[in-house]
């Protein structure tokens, strides 16, 4: 391919000769002249086969909407009176010299040049990757990158260190329910994939690596709906000795900068901070929109922190759980009832949520780093010694051996860019999101091993229940 110029870059090339990569966005033939709008990563022009050029005319006529080709073409001012200044290349267009068909194309299962919001979902996942090139999908995923990389650059710019932890863990029995993979090399024992990346990044502070992020994947077998799903990316952070309110100074300033620079406007700075109490007296929830109408037009972003959670709740059956997890450390005036076990129902959390116009959109705390702190979580859940060990000796072990204080939070990807995009389902900002029924998208999983795969496992496979 010749050296190639974006459609971005057009203006910067005026008079000359250019050459073109992409896709044929829309045919129009107006019987002397054919116009091909054609369209890349970067935006849409359109391109005019002359009637003096019979070579060029001949392939316009040929191409039809989707095909992949190469345009080379002279870029000019278009005349005053075709200029279009609502379009971003308005005032442009290529007169095209050669046209090469890279790829051709059977015409889409649905209207590209529009959105597929109305499209049937199964549908527009099916064909996905027809999907992701309407104006919408390539909007919202670019916008979802420049998310995740301002808010990498921030990290950097602060002494974190990237650092990725393992997909392949061991199923713990708090939270959700864990997907696991089986072992070949261990017959009948099976590996989880990460909630979260929770106790590793608490072992990298006790690795002395003080201040920690990724942007992690997190795994999860809950139920599916609109803002939540199997898969999901968080903006996971932790620091090495920090109290509450360093860590939502540090993630206020993260978040601030990251979507003013991105256009948008901030209903309060700094956040509000609401007790979970209050949350649920003032909004019947702890995650609330405080927006008027007006704001909710115009796109303000309304920040929150809930604060001063319990530190547990009740089972079904009478006895305690965590309330976030049972790392959490609670408040400082409330540590000597944990270790004692008593007042429980009135013990606090360090917990803290960030809210954003209705939704969580990240959530954390500080830390338990002393092993007899994390006893006596243990403890008031009902776990005896060995339950303890079995379930958390590692992280005990850790505790013994001069672990800091540390806390952290992560931020939701998704969760973030769907209100940055005005989207109302996670889906619509991922590239390739799981049905409603839980399958992939494009791909048919899930599916059945053969049997030589299972064999391979050690494993047998029970007939489904009718």
């Amino acid at each position: 391919m010749s050296q190639r110029t974006y459609v971005g870059d057009l203006h910067e090339h005026l008079g000359e000769e250019v050459t073109l990569a992409g896709w044929v966005h829309v045919r129009r033939d107006h019987g002397k002249l054919i116009f091909l709008d054609v369209r890349d990563m970067t935006g849409i022009v359109q391109a005019v086969a002359l009637p003096g050029n019979p070579t060029v005319r001949e392939s316009a006529d040929q191409v039809r909407a989707e095909w992949v080709v190469e345009l080379t073409g002279i870029v000019n001012k278009r005349p005053e009176r075709m200029i279009k200044p609502e379009e971003r290349n308005g005032d442009i267009e290529i007169e095209a010299r050669t046209i090469t068909v890279l790829n051709e194309a059977k015409t889409p299962p649905f209207d590209i040049t529009a959105s597929t919001a109305d499209v049937e979902e199964s549908l527009r996942l099916k064909y996905r990757y027809l999907d992701l090139r309407t104006e919408r999908m390539q909007r919202n995923l670019r916008l979802r990158s420049e998310f995740v990389q301002r808010c990498r650059t921030f990290c950097f710019e602060n002494r974190f260190t990237e650092i990725e932890t393992p997909l392949l863990t061991e199923s713990t029995p708090e939270g959700s329910r864990d997907f696991v993979v089986p072992s070949r090399l261990h017959p009948g024992l099976f590996y989880a994939l990460p909630q979260s990346p929770q106790q590793y990044k608490q072992l990298l502070m006790a690795g002395g690596f003080e201040r920690y992020f990724q942007i992690a994947r997190a795994i999860r077998d809950e139920d599916l709906r609109a803002d939540r799903g199997f898969e999901h990316t968080q903006i996971d952070l932790e620091l090495s000795f920090v109290n509450r309110e360093d860590v939502m100074a540090m993630v206020e300033a993260m978040v601030t900068r990251t979507v003013e620079a991105m256009g948008h406007t901030i209903r309060e700075k700094p956040f509000p901070r609401i007790s979970y109490a209050d949350a649920l007296k003032t909004y019947g929830a702890d995650k609330f929109d405080m927006r008027t109408d007006e704001e909710k037009a115009a796109g303000v972003l309304a920040y929150a922190w809930v604060i001063d959670f319990p530190q547990f709740e009740r089972t079904d059956t009478g006895g305690w759980t965590f309330s976030h997890n049972p790392f959490s450390l609670p408040l400082p005036a409330h540590l000597d009832d944990l270790m004692a076990g008593k007042n429980i129902d009135s013990i606090i959390s360090s917990q803290y949520d960030l809210v954003c116009n209705g939704y969580e959109v990240g959530g954390g705390s500080i830390r338990a780093h002393r092993a007899d702190i994390l006893h006596a979580t243990y403890r008031i859940m009902g776990y005896d010694e060995a339950d303890t060990e079995q379930s958390v000796g590692h992280m005990l072990e850790a505790f013994t051996l001069g672990t800091p204080p540390h806390g952290g939070l992560a931020l939701g990807v998704e969760r973030n860019v769907m209100i940055l995009t005005g989207e109302s389902q996670l889906r619509d900002v991922q590239a390739f999101p799981m049905t409603r029924g839980g399958q992939t998208a494009v791909m048919q999983a899930p599916t059945r091993l053969k049997p030589e795969q299972l064999a391979d496992l050690g494993l047998s496979v029970r007939p489904p229940q009718r």
